[in-house]
């Protein structure tokens, strides 16, 4: 009875500092997000595997690597600088970054229109140019819920952004599902994505109390300079990041054809996605995490390194398990006729093993105001892979997949190890505290005196 009562009050004291703990929480509602979010893509895998052709896989594969592509110029930083800027700065950001934020998505959805026609042409298919225009659509939903989203990752609140994420893409996989029981082809697929758009924008505009609003004395785009010069590096990575994960779809449908594009695709969505997942859950969380301590270098070392040890670690023991059961699972849950795409989906898991502890060190550097550091990176990780790429690509399939595994884990491995060892060396933190009092002195953004 004593050893119950013991551990009944160790798993309360656990819970009770887990809830105290307010990176804990967000980590936790992220996480469950996550896995709730690939039970049901599971199930929609499964189905779309025993349902669809290759050829209908790659054919979907080249309506979303376009929207995908394009789309990334959503994923430019103007929102990340809400994040970390100062709190007598934040409006003014705030209402600049909404206004450009408006800017990019309409010339976005203009430029995805007027490609769709080029782009089926180049494919051969017709059918192609449909669904490319009808996903430009989505881009609408970025301005009017993105600085909501940014406030709230601002102040710590993510429980609310993981239920929006969550609920959208669990509603996605439900749809996606049932469309292909009715025999939708590739539009099961892309349909769905256009129909829980509305969710995200929904759940996280009224997530957050903040509304555009006219500052009296400021012009309407004060400081964008600022703002642009923070994002263009943001948005350089992501650009890169995009056309790494991108770019051996269309390598491999242009030079070993559809069928095996279909293959591959199946293999990186079914090795990746789960793991893809949880990346994405812990840069959102540690992000704001190392924004409160930006400042206190030794702070932030401690967390940088705590986070990276413990959240990195578990990660790369999920993508060694997957890797290795991948040969039995597969034609198992899949269905005998994906059996070929085991391998392939064994070498793309190991490809992943370096991403957790980059995608740490990235949102280390956003928070301390230097993402031009990881640009550079990514500049030579998307030369060395195109590179890799062209060669692997006149071979197989699994060429490719392993010359993606020999880059990324060779650049971005190196890049996590020697970033953050320069960046908290006495020389890399004295450079970076000189950043964050030139900002405040150029005053470009003050709405309120120094306290």
């Amino acid at each position: 009875m004593n050893d119950f009562k013991r551990t009944e009050s160790q798993l309360l004291s656990a819970w009770n500092r887990i809830k105290a703990d307010k990176f804990a929480r967000n980590l936790g509602s992220l996480g469950l997000a996550q896995i709730l979010v690939r039970v049901s893509r599971l199930v929609t895998t499964i189905v779309l595997s025993r349902l669809l052709l290759p050829e209908v896989y790659a054919t979907a594969a080249v309506v979303l690597t376009v929207y995908e592509i394009i789309a990334l110029f959503t994923r430019n930083g103007i929102s990340a600088k809400v994040v970390q800027a100062a709190p007598n700065e934040v409006e003014v950001v705030a209402m600049t970054a909404w206004r450009m934020t408006w800017i990019v998505c309409v010339g976005l959805l203009v430029l995805q229109c007027l490609l769709a026609v080029p782009i089926a042409s180049f494919y051969k298919n017709p059918a192609l140019a449909a669904p490319i225009i009808a996903m430009a659509t989505i881009y609408l939903a970025t301005p009017l819920s993105n600085i909501q989203a940014a406030f709230q990752q601002r102040e710590g609140h993510l429980g609310r952004m993981a239920f929006a994420t969550a609920l959208q893409v669990i509603v996605d996989n439900i749809l996606t599902a049932c469309f292909a029981l009715l025999g939708y082809g590739f539009w099961a697929i892309i349909l769905p994505k256009l129909l829980v758009a509305p969710i995200w924008l929904f759940l996280v505009r009224f997530g957050h109390p903040w509304r555009p609003k006219k500052i009296e004395g400021i012009d309407w785009f004060h400081g964008w300079k600022e703002i642009a010069k923070f994002s263009r590096s943001v948005l350089g990575t992501e650009i890169l990041s995009t056309v790494q994960g991108n770019i051996d779809n269309l390598f491999v449908g242009y030079f070993l054809g559809l069928h095996a594009l279909g293959i591959y695709y199946f293999a990186y969505n079914a090795g990746l996605g789960i793991t893809l997942g949880f990346i994405t859950a812990v840069g959102v969380a540690v992000f704001p995490y190392f924004c409160e301590v930006s400042e206190r270098r030794n702070d932030l070392a401690k967390r940088f390194y705590q986070a990276r040890n413990k959240i990195c670690l578990s990660l790369v023991g999920l993508i060694l398990t997957q890797a290795a059961l991948a040969p039995i699972y597969v034609p198992i849950v899949f269905g005998p006729k994906w059996v070929e795409a085991s391998s392939i989906l064994s070498i793309i898991c190991l490809s992943a093993l370096a991403r957790p502890f980059a995608s740490v060190t990235s949102q280390l550097l956003k928070a301390v105001g230097k993402p031009e550091i990881e640009l550079h990176w990514q500049i030579g990780n998307t030369a060395a892979l195109v590179v890799a790429l062209l060669i692997s690509s006149q071979f197989n399939i699994t060429a490719v997949a392993l010359s993606v595994l020999v880059v990324q884990t060779a650049i971005l491995g190196t890049f996590s190890v020697l970033v953050p060892r320069q960046l908290f060396s006495k020389r890399g933190m004295d450079q970076i505290r000189l950043a964050p009092a030139s900002d405040l002195k150029s005053n470009r953004f003050r709405t309120a005196p120094e306290a």
